[in-house]
């Protein structure tokens, strides 16, 4: 077991991963990679155990029940904290992050103890993305910083590294968004720690090129609903801590 982990959140992405777990290893880091595949139709799940009966360092994650990026993160960071990783790094299997950046990522905890590759800091940017497609992201992340005062330009990036203690300190319960507004809520939970340090690293998003994106209006929406009650709990507590 390394001391790094990359957990691959996957659904239908049995065109994208063994491409991205060679592209990884390419790179000789010295990371463990956990596959957590929500039961996807397309074989990925058998796809990422053929990959791991000959990488020793490879593991997979059989999801059953409900499907949800959220509650594959969930298990995925829960199942690297068990394994004892010191880092755990996140990033999609669509090939919209591009592995090279995943040192920088690491290099990044030596001074943070959360790190995102972000689209919105200075040097990063999206390639091939329509208008709409941009506006969507621009709006929700001007949204989430508004909500939340988060200490980040792109809070909805899911290319991240964390410091173990970072995400000890998480209340898994709590956590109750099923989508990829639980990024934000992840990132709210992780730095909200007196002293709690975060960087961003540049990165060029691509859009995928195989397969479906999962994101559509109906997460969108979703999304925002899960991050208004989120906002509604918090004012709640507050309330409560004055009464």
């Amino acid at each position: 077991m390394h001391d790094a982990l990359v957990v691959l959140p996957t659904f239908n992405e049995a065109e994208n991963l063994p491409a991205l777990v060679a592209r990884i290893r390419a790179l000789a880091l010295p990371v463990d990679i956990l596959v957590v595949d929500d039961g996807s139709p397309d074989g990925t799940g058998e796809q990422a155990d053929r990959l791991a009966a000959h990488d020793a360092a490879l593991h997979v994650l059989h999801r059953r029940g409900r499907r949800g990026y959220g509650g594959a993160l969930v298990a995925g960071l829960s199942a690297a904290l068990e394994r004892g990783a010191a880092a755990v790094l996140t990033m999609d299997c669509d090939g919209s992050h591009d592995p090279a950046e995943l040192p920088r990522l690491i290099a990044g905890l030596a001074e943070a103890d959360v790190v995102v590759g972000s689209r919105y800091t200075r040097g990063g940017r999206v390639a091939a993305w329509a208008w709409h497609r941009r506006a969507l992201s621009a709006a929700a992340n001007a949204f989430v910083r508004l909500l939340f005062r988060l200490p980040a330009r792109d809070c909805t990036s899911g290319f991240r590294a964390y410091r173990r203690e970072a995400l000890v300190g998480v209340p898994w319960p709590r956590l109750h968004s099923t989508g990829y507004s639980f990024l934000v809520e992840l990132l709210f939970w992780t730095t909200r720690a007196p002293g709690r340090r975060v960087r961003e690293v540049p990165i060029c998003f691509v859009d995928r090129k195989h397969g479906k994106s999962k994101m559509g209006l109906r997460q969108v929406l979703v999304g925002a609903t899960d991050l208004l009650k989120l906002r509604a709990q918090m004012l709640a507590a507050r309330a409560s801590l004055r009464a």
